[in-house]
């Protein structure tokens, strides 16, 4: 029996309006810490419990929602941490990554990636050598 794969598995499905359950969890739990520092510092007042509560509310519901070219937030931060760091570094040239997947947070200088070439016609011979071998056999 055939079944279809979905072929975007890793999409987050929405779960509540347009939130998935990652987006969710990231709101409840902030709402809890909001609620909580709301609540600790209202016997000051609510006028001044309400600056600090809601500056944190606007920053994590930003977090929560961020989404820059299939990238969370942490994944984008991430990265823009990485080309900072590896800004001199990186060096770009038609048909050879910059890095390899395992390589996230090194990027390896081109030079040396380049200086990795295959030697076909070494290949070549010992293919033919081997090739000798087995027609005298």
């Amino acid at each position: 029996m055939q079944y279809k794969i979905p072929v975007q598995i890793e999409n987050e499905d929405p779960i509540l309006l347009w939130l998935s359950l990652r987006q969710l969890t990231i709101v409840m739990i902030w709402f809890w810490i909001w609620y909580s520092i709301f609540k600790s510092l209202s016997p000051l007042g609510t006028e001044i419990a309400a600056i600090p509560s809601i500056t944190i509310a606007i920053i994590w519901i930003f977090i929560a929602i961020f989404k820059y070219s299939e990238m969370t937030f942490i994944q984008f931060i991430l990265n823009f941490i990485r080309h900072k760091v590896n800004l001199e570094n990186r060096k770009w040239v038609k048909w050879i990554d910059s890095y390899s997947l395992i390589d996230i947070w090194f990027v390896s200088n081109i030079e040396n990636k380049l200086d990795n070439k295959i030697d076909f016609k070494e290949k070549i011979e010992k293919m033919k050598e081997i090739e000798d071998k087995l027609n005298k056999i």
